[in-house]
């Protein structure tokens, strides 16, 4: 059989994207969906010194975090290129650090160099919990068919402890996935029940192609995939979620303040959301981005928006294209720069 080429070959991909992905995306829209957070690395801190210490490492307010309280942070070196990005939870007796698998030996080797006489244990726990997410405007009303967790006002970042099935879990409301839901942190043994129950009560499996194409229509950056070591925070536009403006010292953060304060918050490049037209072929991350004859960036990361009708993607650009409606093209093919989160509706 001939290969199919050109339009009718990207017409083929879009309709076997959306084949694959409907059910896990719109439950992930219209209802909940399950997401096997699992393969993140876990940190867990222990020791009266623990925030503390933390406070002069991340570049969030660690120190004034209570018991079920938490935030999004980053552990940058003293260039202030980021090291990793990571969601911090205060458990009362630990503090728990979600951070990408690629780099979790990396993290706990930085945080146990640094320690001298402070009280603090530093710990790999990714193999002894799991971690199911459950995202979607329905997740709320499923976890109260499952758990007891009273889930009605806990606030972002907050956590909770709750039974299921004779076992306690920690129920961490997130918004990880681009989408509201919670992050279920288990014993390993326990996940699979736990999926399967939360399945059982009506929620949806979702694929890793699903759950990548909501995290881009909401903008979120992804280490690894959007963010590495050569990275700022400021050109990923985390800044407003992962920096605090008003905190003491942190390891990277006189450049940080350096391009906030005398820079205005210019970088040399930015992420930026990009729109194609629906039928077109879905980028490949690290395609070329350019205007004109000119170069300007690349794409990192590309979906089918199954609610949109059309491939999108971020990537970055240089500073002087990242205006909203400005024309580009992306491996020779049109595109427009595009305001993020995407504007989807449900």
């Amino acid at each position: 059989m001939r290969p199919l080429e050109g339009p009718r070959r990207a017409r083929y991909n879009e309709i076997a994207l959306e084949q694959d992905n409907s059910s896990g995306y719109t439950a992930l829209r219209a209802g909940a969906g399950v997401i096997d957070r699992s393969r993140l690395g876990r940190i867990l801190l222990t020791g009266a010194d623990r925030r503390s210490y933390l406070q002069g490492l991340l570049t969030n307010e660690i120190a004034a975090l209570t018991a079920g309280t938490g935030c999004y942070a980053a552990l940058l070196t003293a260039q202030g290129r980021m090291i990793a990005d990571m969601r911090v939870l205060e458990l009362g007796d630990a503090v728990l650090l979600d951070v990408s698998p690629e780099v979790t030996e990396t993290v706990r080797a930085h945080l146990e160099r640094f320690i001298f006489s402070e009280d603090v244990e530093v710990r790999d726990v990714t193999n002894e919990r799991a971690e199911i997410g459950l995202y979607g405007p329905g997740a709320l009303p499923l976890m109260s068919r499952v758990t007891d967790a009273r889930l009605d006002h806990l606030p972002l970042f907050g956590s909770t402890q709750a039974a299921f099935d004779g076992s306690r879990l920690l129920v961490v409301r997130s918004d990880e996935a681009g989408v509201d839901g919670y992050d279920l942190i288990v014993d390993r043994a326990e996940a699979d029940a736990l999926r399967g129950a939360l399945i059982g009560a009506g929620a949806a499996p979702v694929d890793e192609d699903a759950a990548e194409a909501v995290r881009i229509e909401a903008g979120r950056a992804r280490f690894g995939q959007d963010m590495d070591e050569d990275t700022i925070p400021l050109e990923a536009g985390i800044e407003d979620r992962a920096i605090s403006r008003t905190k003491g010292c942190y390891v990277g953060q006189e450049v940080i303040i350096r391009v906030l304060d005398r820079g205005h918050g210019r970088v040399a490049r930015r992420l930026v959301g990009l729109s194609l037209s629906p039928g077109t072929p879905v980028p490949a991350p690290g395609a070329h981005i350019a205007s004109g004859e000119r170069e300007i960036g690349r794409v990192t990361s590309a979906t089918l928006s199954l609610a949109l009708r059309r491939p999108i993607a971020l990537g970055y650009v240089h500073r002087d294209f990242v205006s909203p409606g400005t024309e580009v093209t992306i491996a020779n093919t049109p595109a427009v720069v595009a305001s993020t989160p995407f504007q989807v509706t449900s």
